[in-house]
């Protein structure tokens, strides 16, 4: 009777678990999983109106999920090929071309489309080969930010020229980025790729448009190294501190405190009477997935995202410009002045075009602008060098070899450690000692799930992805070609900037540098803080903590304010006490010396609190002993002191050299690279192959694989060498 009971229950639980499973994957058939990179009113707008979806459609299931601007796409295109992606996002027109190379995005159902509804330009601009790929929700591109009262509604000016006319900051304007530098080259009649997609930032036009920006930031009417925050700090700020003209985009408003008076108009001509500037235009659309979870559920969710009802909410309260034309005949819209002024610079943009290689050009082109802004070279030179560098990243990725060797060799050492695990097995002494450690395996065994899982998989991915070239989806073997690439500086100069070598060079100089300081520090610091006589001690050692406590990208932006030319505080430091200020990222040894001085900051601490622990375990009886013996201060610390500390500081310094060496925060938000690359250490660099260089993951791959065998060859050489002596 009980056996009756055990199993009729048993077959409930499982009818139930079935029953659940079924439903589970009929709900999953209904369910709608959207991204966005939107934040602040934007954000909000976007789930009002995914709000009002689920209420039109009760059956379904939306889901929603934010990620960063700048981890978007290598998010879309670690997720969608997967599975694991979204059904509908959203996401800037520019990227269609990458998207569509890659698979990650399908052609729109052309009656999901209705043209009367959208400017022809927004719809060309979505579309590939004559073929929607989304439907367009807003429409983005820069445009010039005038303050009240200097510029009073009616008055604007009729050129850059009469705008920078005066003394001071004139104009907040992130010159140095190849963005926002291209209104000024259109205007000037260049381009970045011509309409063969070719790089085209080489000719006389883009000379004209570098030498009269650089003429405005070097009379001081532009902020030199300028960028996003402070751009929005100083047109906050106003004159005279400040600025009452910037050139940005929508996100500056968003960034704005409430109470500036201001209005937004298109940029005018550089020269009364000349051509308009033509910033490029960005078209957000909405995006299908190739195999979404429901595909009729996703067309609605497109309908419904550009339909006039939805196009009101993103206007009104995401402030957006949005491409839905029914929505600027609402009053509430038409008569915005921030959307107006957008909507009117909208007119004269330049569509981004999508070409793939659009993300292979920023880079260079970046790069030359800031050398030339900076007076490092003249813009003929840095224009040179850009397109030579947009070149050697493009150029055709390494031919396919033959797998069948690696194949077969594989196969080799597979049944070679097969024929050692059955030998192994059929020892009698193996197999007795196997059965008595069953209970630690059973201890252990989930640990030992996990790390493979987390530690060791990934890392056999990584060093199996180094061995092909392509994007993700469409990668090809090349066998040791990757490796061969980088050791020979892709043929180029040995040590030439960007070189494996030179990059090498870098990373070794930069590990020693952060580590002897951080050591030096650390101890004396250490030192000061375990003197008996020392006041407050317990207060200095939690302050001088806080510098590793703070999140390292926290303290990285930090350093860079400090460390810029015209608003740091370094340089004001400087200048009160006589000093010329510095243009600290244009010189290697200045940007060297900002990025150590960033990372000693960051990492002394824990060399202090290591030695502190370790001069705890001194006993007091030696150090004594030595005082007796009439040992001086320096004498007591080299040879009784330093000795004692040296078993403890060993593993320290060899786990601190490891983390400095791969300190790509630092790095990454301090210097970013500058000047021309020359700051970059291994692991940034092998983050731009990756992210920033046609997405070349084999190549990046290899960097990371040389990197790991570099950090592995130099603690075993430091292990033996520790053991022989």
């Amino acid at each position: 009777m009980k056996l009756r009971s055990a199993l009729a229950a048993l077959l409930a639980v499982m009818g139930a678990l079935l029953v659940a499973l079924v439903t589970r994957r009929a709900d999953a058939a209904r369910t709608l999983v959207v991204w966005h990179a939107y934040r602040d009113a934007e954000e909000r707008a976007l789930d009002k109106v995914l709000a009002d979806f689920r209420a039109a459609h009760p059956d379904a299931v939306v889901e929603s999920l934010a990620i960063p601007f700048d981890a978007y796409a290598s998010k879309l295109e670690a997720a969608i090929p997967h599975g694991h992606g979204p059904d509908v996002f959203i996401d800037a027109h520019e990227r269609l071309g990458d998207y569509r190379a890659r698979g990650l995005v399908a052609p729109i159902d052309p009656a999901l489309v209705d043209r009367a509804a959208f400017d022809a330009s927004a719809l060309e601009a979505v579309s590939l080969d004559g073929k929607p790929y989304a439907l367009p929700l807003a429409l983005k591109c820069l445009a010039l930010y005038l303050r009240a009262p200097t510029w009073p509604e009616g008055k604007s000016p009729a050129s850059l020229d009469e705008l920078l006319n005066g003394p001071g900051v004139r104009l907040a304007y992130e010159a140095s980025g190849a963005y926002t530098h291209a209104p000024l080259l259109h205007a000037f009649g260049g381009r970045i790729l011509d309409d063969k997609g070719r790089y085209a930032f080489a000719d006389g036009p883009a000379v004209d448009s570098l030498t009269w920006v650089a003429a405005a930031v070097s009379r001081g009417a532009i902020p030199e190294e300028a960028s996003g925050a402070l751009v929005t700090q100083m047109f906050s700020s106003g004159s005279p501190s400040g600025a009452d003209a910037a050139i940005s985009g929508p996100w500056l408003a968003a960034d704005l405190p409430k109470g500036i008076a201001y209005r937004v108009v298109p940029i005018p001509p550089v020269r009364a009477g000349g051509p308009k500037p033509r910033p490029f235009l960005t078209v957000e659309g909405a995006m299908i997935a190739p195999k979404p979870r429901d595909a009729a559920l996703a067309g609605e969710m497109l309908k419904f995202l550009v339909a006039t009802p939805s196009a009101l909410v993103r206007a009104r309260e995401g402030r957006q410009v949005v491409a839905s034309r029914d929505a600027w005949t609402d009053p509430s819209v038409a008569n915005d002045p921030l959307l107006r002024g957008f909507a009117e610079a909208a007119r004269d943009a330049m569509p981004m075009p999508t070409s793939a290689a659009m993300r292979a050009a920023w880079e260079p082109t970046s790069r030359a602008i800031q050398k030339v802004l900076r007076g490092d070279v003249a813009p003929r030179a840095a224009m040179d060098e850009a397109a030579h560098r947009y070149a050697d990243v493009t150029r055709p990725l390494p031919r396919p070899a033959d797998p069948r060797f690696p194949l077969l060799l594989l196969g080799l050492v597979g049944l070679f450690a097969a024929f050692r695990a059955v030998r192994a097995a059929r020892d009698p002494v193996f197999r007795a000692e196997a059965r008595a450690s069953l209970p630690a395996y059973a201890y252990v065994t989930h640990a030992v799930i996990i790390v493979t899982l987390l530690v060791a998989v990934p890392l056999v991915i990584g060093a199996a992805t180094s061995f092909f070239a392509g994007r993700a989806g469409s990668l090809s073997y090349v066998g040791l070609a990757n490796y061969v690439e980088i050791l020979t500086a892709r043929g180029g100069p040995i040590f030439a900037s960007g070189s494996f070598y030179a990059v090498l060079a870098v990373t070794i100089l930069w590990t020693v540098c952060n580590v002897t300081l951080h050591l030096a520090l650390g101890v004396a610091l250490a030192l000061l803080l375990a003197r008996p006589a020392l006041r407050l001690r317990g207060v200095y050692r939690v302050l001088l903590i806080v510098p590793w406590a703070v999140p390292s990208y926290v303290s990285a932006l930090a350093w860079k304010g400090m460390f810029h030319r015209q608003l740091g505080a370094v340089n004001a430091i400087l200048k009160a006490i006589g000093v010329e200020p510095v243009a600290w990222f244009s010189k290697f040894a200045t940007a060297f010396a900002a990025n150590v001085a960033t990372n000693v900051w960051l990492g002394f601490p824990f060399m202090m609190v290591v030695t502190l622990g370790a001069l705890a375990a001194i006993p007091r009886e030696v150090l004594e002993a030595a005082e007796v013996d009439g040992a001086t201060r320096w004498q007591r610390f080299w040879r009784v002191t330093f000795p004692l500390l040296r078993p403890t500081l060993a593993p320290s310094v060899v786990l601190g050299a490891v983390w400095t060496f791969n300190m790509f925060n630092v790095v990454f938000l301090v210097s970013g690279g500058e000047p021309d690359g020359r700051t970059e250490i291994l692991v940034s660099e092998a983050y731009r192959w990756a992210f920033t260089r046609q997405a070349q993951y084999g190549y990046a791959s290899a960097y990371a694989v040389l990197i790991f065998l570099l950090l592995v060859v130099t603690t075993r050489l430091i292990r033996a060498q520790k053991e022989a002596a």
